[in-house]
């Protein structure tokens, strides 16, 4: 039975547990023992293990578990909007057809009242390296996951069909969780702010709080344009490289959406400001040629504009981020804060909203 392989704590991983999870591909196959490696606490708590068994290689010996945080904060902020639920579904619906490199599931269930658990193969058993939340990408790394999030969005260009079969994507709980942005959008930027005050400039931290006042008229613009599936959540922490080829984890907030929001959000938080200011034309050209090569034509001027406005979202996110405290460590959240607020002063993309 699926509930049998809920887990909610890193001591439940237990051999027994992990046969079961075996079980599921090769009933031949018996678990001898199972090690932790390491244990990180954020918005889920993610575990790593080592699974010794005597089946084929096929299986992977390296696992990547996420299961409900066991920070009280972050696991009261992530469940009404059922994050972690949301990206079971993720791997059990949609991952198939995802056409973008993630990691392969072993068991991805969920059940009302008992919790939710992901099992995942380690992305370094295959020789692939996680990324992490401060890195700096190089332009040829940043080319390569812009191909990759347009190869994405192309597949679900103009997704009434698709997604029709997923409504989780865009139903009740997306809903929800936009309410509750907006609900406390204004202290929680507040509170950001005052944790970010030194790297964020005074007349920044206005348009922050008028945007934060706006907020649900902002999001109603912002969910206008041409939409797709989109990851929502793309900085450099939820990048894996496997032989110079990027893939994405984390796909928690998973949902409908402009494709250029992935962009901006990527560009803001993946990039030094000096990379980004020299390079960002020609990667949202990129975007636009690779769309093309799909039969999707984007004029490259209104994506601009529509860019510059999806900004605020990433700088959004990393100020709520630091505000709720947690989630990420603390300077990799303020090198992000300060690599989105580069970008929405350069391109004033407040000014690009109705507010």
């Amino acid at each position: 039975m699926r509930h049998a392989l809920v887990v909610n704590h890193p001591d439940h991983l237990t051999k027994q547990w992990a046969q079961r999870i075996v079980n599921q591909n090769d009933t031949h196959v018996e678990v001898s023992k199972v090690k932790p490696i390491s244990v990180d606490v954020g918005t889920t708590t993610r575990v790593r293990i080592e699974v010794e068994h005597d089946g084929p290689a096929t299986i992977p010996r390296f696992w990547f578990v996420k299961m409900p945080s066991l920070a009280w904060r972050a696991r009261v902020i992530t469940a009404l909007p059922r994050l972690l639920p949301t990206e079971v579904r993720f791997y059990r619906e949609i991952a198939p057809v995802v056409p973008i490199n993630k990691p392969s599931v072993l068991a991805a269930t969920s059940r009302l009242g008992c919790g939710s658990t992901l099992v995942l193969s380690d992305v370094t058993e295959c020789g692939a390296k996680p990324g992490q939340p401060s890195d700096a990408l190089t332009v040829s790394q940043a080319e390569l996951v812009v191909e990759q999030l347009a190869q994405l969005h192309a597949r679900f260009w103009r997704v009434s069909n698709d997604v029709a079969h997923y409504p989780w994507m865009s139903g009740p709980t997306r809903r929800l969780e936009d309410h509750l942005g907006t609900a406390f959008a204004v202290p929680l930027m507040k509170q950001g702010l005052q944790r970010s005050r030194s790297i964020v400039s005074n007349s920044l931290q206005r348009l922050a709080l008028r945007y934060a006042c706006h907020r649900r008229r902002a999001m109603h613009f912002l969910t206008q344009g041409p939409q797709t599936v989109v990851h929502h959540d793309c900085h450099p922490g939820n990048l894996f490289w496997q032989h110079s080829r990027p893939g994405l984890l984390d796909w928690q907030l998973v949902r409908t959406g402009e494709g250029v929001s992935d962009v901006a959000y990527f560009l803001a938080t993946a990039l030094t400001p000096e990379v980004r200011r020299r390079h960002e034309l020609e990667l949202l050209e990129k975007y636009v040629a690779v769309l093309a090569s799909r039969g999707i034509d984007v004029e490259l001027n209104k994506l601009i504009e529509r860019y510059r406005a999806h900004l605020v979202y990433p700088f959004e996110a990393m100020v709520v981020t630091l505000a709720v405290g947690g989630m990420m460590a603390n300077d990799d959240n303020l090198e992000l804060i300060r690599r989105a607020a580069a970008a929405v002063e350069d391109l004033d993309a407040f000014a690009a909203l109705p507010i």
